[in-house]
């Protein structure tokens, strides 16, 4: 007798899909090179830890930061940009490297303005001739 969720027979839940991750389109990621700040909880509620990161590259839905230190990332946190004055973007982990490099998707998409904010305040020498619209 085959159990629910074998590989043999196909169940209700191998038809649901995530419209986010499953059927959203995949942004360009584009390299940057920008200081963050991961802010997440322990112990429950208890406790609010943040830790350092850099910002390597970024699209619309997603990043890839790397870490100084080897720490215990939990699988959802918040990406705060202070140069650039972002804050909060909630994020999900997809996969961590060997080399503290982790993947992260966004919890919603960051809009162009953010984005290009992020763009100004970054010394990767691709973003050296971006200036802010204070207007738009």
């Amino acid at each position: 007798m085959a159990s629910v969720g074998t590989p043999d027979r196909p169940s209700y839940l191998s038809k649901e899909e995530s419209f986010m991750y499953d059927r959203e389109a995949n942004f360009p990621m584009e390299d940057t090179m920008n200081d963050a700040r991961i802010e997440y909880t322990e112990n429950g509620m208890t406790n609010l830890s943040s830790r350092r990161c850099q910002i390597i590259k970024i699209s619309k839905s997603s990043a890839v930061l790397t870490m100084p230190t080897q720490f215990k990332l939990p699988q959802t946190f918040y990406l705060d940009v202070p140069s650039a004055r972002i804050g909060m973007i909630g994020c999900l982990v997809k996969r961590v490297h060997a080399n503290n490099v982790v993947e992260a998707r966004f919890l919603r998409l960051i809009n162009d303005r953010d984005l290009n904010r992020i763009f100004v305040y970054s010394t990767h020498p691709n973003h050296r001739n971006r200036v802010l619209d204070i207007y738009g």
